[in-house]
């Protein structure tokens, strides 16, 4: 059986015109068969797509071609079936939102720690373990006593440092995330912040977890990817979790014999947060899938796993 090779990646670099690559880029995936997202923006471009080993391989090559991309390194993982139902290739202000100006990975950025290294890290007593992603992703899992900033969104990090940094006074700061882009931004932020020492895991978790055997890991649960997959644990193996697709958020099997959970609908997460109406076309677009579905074709909005 083929494998569809998944690959992440992203590269800090100035785009001056970002919008005159998006169509060409657009162009290359499609030829390639490729389908996923890729985001760019005058600071650079990130994202995860998937497709055959030729078609990344041309994808990576035209990437690699864009102004100061030559660098530019990225992480692969496989599946069985295509995780993505189309291809979008989109102008952004940010690759990752964090809402900083000032903020420049390209000037200086903590201390890369090779996965190898981390354990050895976080155990030291003067090092505080930080978390950098949102909420949701934290509550599936997370490497043993790591701080939760309990942010919905990596635009509200900055402000949950400035109410509290002084808990962190005199320690040194390693942080982490699904794959490294959030942290480039995030040890920026904290040396800019006047933080003397800064580390990150590099390549993130997804790193972590394809490099070091479970017997030796710290990491606990799960780690929420942004495709079908929808989580991966130790050597990226796909997960127990399905996905919301009212609030995208991960779901359980638990959650899903929740009265809370409806197909396509709701979730015991977001059950209180999305009106009726909202509720009413969610029906509605589930309806429609599974008419698709009897009739034997895929509607474009159809749930995955």
């Amino acid at each position: 059986m083929t494998k569809i090779v998944i690959a992440a990646l992203y590269h800090f670099t100035r785009f001056p015109r970002p919008s005159s690559l998006r169509l060409p880029l657009q162009e290359v995936c499609r030829a390639a068969g490729v389908r996923g997202t890729l985001l760019l923006a005058p600071e650079g471009i990130n994202g995860t797509i998937a497709g055959s080993r030729a078609g990344i391989d041309t994808v990576l090559a035209a990437v690699r071609a864009l102004p100061g991309c030559q660098d530019l390194r990225h992480k692969e993982s496989f599946a069985a079936e295509m995780p993505f139902l189309r291809l979008k290739v989109r102008l952004k202000q940010e690759i990752v939102t964090m809402g900083q100006p000032q903020v420049d990975p390209r000037a200086e950025v903590g201390a890369y720690v090779a996965p190898k290294d981390w354990n050895a890290l976080v155990a030291d007593e003067d090092v505080v373990l930080i978390d950098t992603r949102n909420d949701y992703e934290v509550a599936i899992g997370s490497f043993q006593g790591a701080v939760n900033p309990e942010t919905a969104s990596f635009r509200e990090f900055p402000d949950w440092w400035q109410r509290n940094s002084a808990r962190f006074h005199n320690k040194r700061v390693a942080m982490f995330c699904t794959g490294g882009i959030r942290c480039e931004k995030s040890t920026n932020y904290l040396l800019g912040q006047g933080v003397r020492d800064v580390y990150h895991l590099e390549g993130g978790i997804l790193k972590y977890l394809e490099e070091v055997p479970p017997e030796d890991s710290i990491w606990t649960g799960e780690c929420f990817v942004f495709d079908a997959r929808v989580s991966v644990g130790h050597g990226l193996r796909p997960g127990p979790y399905k996905l919301c697709y009212a609030c995208r958020r991960p779901i359980s099997a638990a959650d899903m014999q929740d009265p809370a959970f409806e197909v396509g609908v709701s979730c015991p997460h977001c059950i209180d947060e999305i009106s009726e109406a909202r509720r009413a076309r969610f029906r509605e677009r589930q309806r429609q899938v599974e008419l698709a579905k009897a009739r034997g074709i895929r509607h474009i909005g159809a749930n995955r796993g």
